[in-house]
Formats: C-alpha cells, structure tokens, sequence
C-alpha cells in the first residue's frame, strides 16, 4: 500500500484496494495505522463518478529523513533527503588520496555529520544511511570486491565501516543500480514497469526495473552494460573483454579519441589551438562544452560514442522489452541532447518490436545527482517498497 501511495500523486482508498486486491475494509485498516503513525496524511478530497468524494492520500513528505552517499573514485557527495526523495542538503568534497578505505571512510563520515548539521536533521529522525558505491559488490556480507579504480579496495567491508563510523543503519549497493532506484522513486522512472537506466559517469553502469521490482540477479551485480562488447577489435578491458563499452565512451577514451584526431592538425576545430598549446587543456569537460557548441571535431567525437552507446541500448531493448530507456551520469553532461538523439534514432531503426511500438528515451531530471539521490532512495526503497522474494519468503 505505501508502494502505491508512493507512486501515485494522490490516490484515494477504492483505487488502492483495486490496485492491490486488498478488500477495502483491509485497506482502510492499514491506512488508519499509516495516518495514526505520520507516515500518511489525507490531502483534501475529489469528486467521483457518481459517488461522494474519495479523500486523497499522499505519503508524508516530513515523517522521516534518509542520508544518501555517492562513493566515486573522484569525488564523494552525501546527501539528505525527505520521505518523497527530494534533496534538501548536498554537499561534495574530493575522494582522498589514496583512497584508502580508512581514510575515504572517515571522510564520508564527515560528510553525513555535515549534511545533517545543514539540514538540521538530527539522527534520531533518520531512517537509515545508503551507500552508493562501485562495483562487483557482495550484497549478503557488505564488501566491495576489488573495483577496477581502486587499487586497495579488495573485500573491504564497508558497510559495516560506514555503520560503525556514522552510527546509522547502512545499505548498500552498486552506485548505477542506485540511481535506477532514484529514478524509480523520484525520477523519470516513477511509475513506470519497466525501464533501464544507463549511468555514464568515470565509468558506465547500469540498473534494470522490472515489474516495478529493481532486478539484480543472481550475486546481486546486474545490468553491467559498461561490459557488453561493441567493438571486437577494440581497447582490452580490466574485465577480460575487448571493445567493452566503457572503454569506447568514459572520459578518457573520449579525450584520447579528441587528441588523435588534434594531432593530426584538422581544420576547422576550435580545439585545436588549445591543443597546441597544451594538450592537457583539452580535457572531457572542455570537448563536450565544445560538441555542445558545434564544434564539427568535438562533436564527431561525442556522437561516436552515442553510437557506441546506442548500440548497447539497442541489445537491451531487444533482450529484456523495457518500456523506457534513461540516460543519466556526469559523463554526458552537455552533451545529454546528442547521446539522447542517438538512442532515439537506434531505437526507432534497429529494435525488433519497433513496429510494436517505440521505446521512450528521458534523460535523467536528477542529473550528476542521481547516484547520491540513488543512496538515499535504497533506504526509502527497503523502507517502503515490497520485494517480491522477501514476500514470498515469508
């Protein structure tokens, strides 16, 4: 029932048991409880066909608080939000160097003590700390296991660290699954069955939902579509691939893929005599700034990565028949338009069920802050959404 209070912009009591196939004397029941509890509130009236009117209901934005944190190589953000997934403190500092789990714990430590303070949230008010970290992780004893960018991260038990460090309650997952779930609770994925999203962020990630259930296979490290080979003659990948994904479109392949092209001296490129004069200067923020500005180098470049990417899509859409595509992740900022185009193009050319119907593409509405909105909405998930297996389970 708090699933589909959560989801819905008002819904009234005859629409949740038609929804659940709860009686409506059950439903009333529980919907007292969740009032007499703060978690619910009514929120006027509406008119019905025929009838008297049906109250509103809506969860309570204020009946509780959840602490997100975004674990990047690069940088670390935290975050608090309310009950409905909306951000009301951010803030971010650089991961440490090295990144020693000691050290990046503490410092994520300092950094929930600091968005608390902002937010003048106190801990008793919170429901819990999710962590958005990378991946392959062990979900059943709370490791990291050996991400390919952190050299000293080999099984380190970072759950249980950040409990211990914070004081909360921590859950754990993989930072692109986070975000899917961000996007389920709060983003464009709110309300939708099923849709994947893609985070193309240092590297590229992914998360699928499924029946409105997040799907995360069997050791729990689904949707790795950084790790789908779209080039067999491509770059060799820390994951025993060739022509991975990520290898093709992250940060780095984008600016060597520029720099090639520079250093061959090419006409009509606003790079270029920034590129002579430091080579350096010419990093992934400068090319997509400039891609967005039209420049034919900067852009040629982008848009081969989104056909790289628009590949990968493709493949999903023909495997698991989302009903929606997201596109999110510092990694397109300024140039989310031409990724997107380029899903759009793919998919209204190459799907098998084109003819069925379309698959929608969004970008991310929660930006580069989808990952640490993703860590606070693993709580409100785990808080408020039914898994299946835990139903059936019981």
């Amino acid at each position: 029932m708090l699933d589909q209070i959560q989801l819905a912009d008002g819904v009234s009591r005859v629409e949740i048991a038609q929804h659940t196939g709860l009686t409506p004397q059950t439903v009333s029941g529980i919907v007292r409880r969740l009032i007499d509890e703060g978690i619910v509130r009514e929120d006027g009236a509406r008119t019905s066909n025929g009838g008297k009117p049906r109250t509103v209901l809506r969860l309570n934005a204020d009946a509780g608080r959840a602490v997100g944190l975004h674990f990047d190589p690069v940088e670390l953000a935290a975050v608090v939000v309310d009950l409905l997934g909306r951000p009301l403190v951010t803030a971010r500092r650089t991961t440490p160097r090295p990144a020693d789990p000691a050290l990046v714990t503490a410092a994520m430590a300092e950094l929930v003590d600091e968005v608390l303070l902002e937010a003048g949230v106190q801990r008793s008010q919170v429901l819990g700390l999710g962590l958005a970290a990378p991946g392959p992780i062990d979900q059943h004893v709370g490791m990291v296991i050996s991400p390919p960018q952190l050299a000293n991260w080999s099984r380190v038990p970072i759950k249980e660290m950040l409990a211990t460090a914070t004081g909360l309650e921590v859950t754990l997952d993989n930072d692109a699954t986070a975000a899917a779930v961000a996007e389920r609770w709060a983003g464009a994925g709110r309300g939708v069955a099923n849709f994947a999203y893609f985070h193309l962020g240092t590297g590229v990630g992914g998360g699928l939902v499924l029946g409105h259930q997040v799907y995360r296979g069997g050791s729990m490290n689904a949707a790795e579509f950084g790790h789908t080979s779209v080039a067999e003659d491509g770059p060799g990948c820390y994951c025993g691939n060739r022509g991975c994904l990520e290898s093709l479109v992250n940060p780095p392949a984008i600016v060597a893929a520029a720099h090639r092209l520079l250093a061959a001296d090419p006409p009509a490129s606003s790079l270029s005599e920034l590129y002579r004069a430091d080579p350096v200067a010419v990093d992934h923020p400068t090319i997509c700034l400039a891609a967005a500005a039209g420049d034919p180098l900067a852009a040629a470049v982008i848009d081969a990565a989104a056909e790289h990417l628009a590949t990968v899509v493709v493949n999903v859409v023909n495997i698991v028949d989302v009903d929606l595509v997201i596109l999110g992740g510092h990694g397109i900022r300024h140039v989310e338009a031409r990724f997107r185009q380029a899903v759009v193009r793919a998919l209204a050319t190459r799907t098998l069920a084109r003819r069925i119907r379309i698959v929608d593409v969004a970008l991310s509405p929660l930006g580069v802050d989808a990952a640490v909105v993703g860590g606070a909405a693993l709580v409100l998930h785990a808080t408020f959404s039914p898994q299946v297996s835990s139903l059936l389970s019981e």
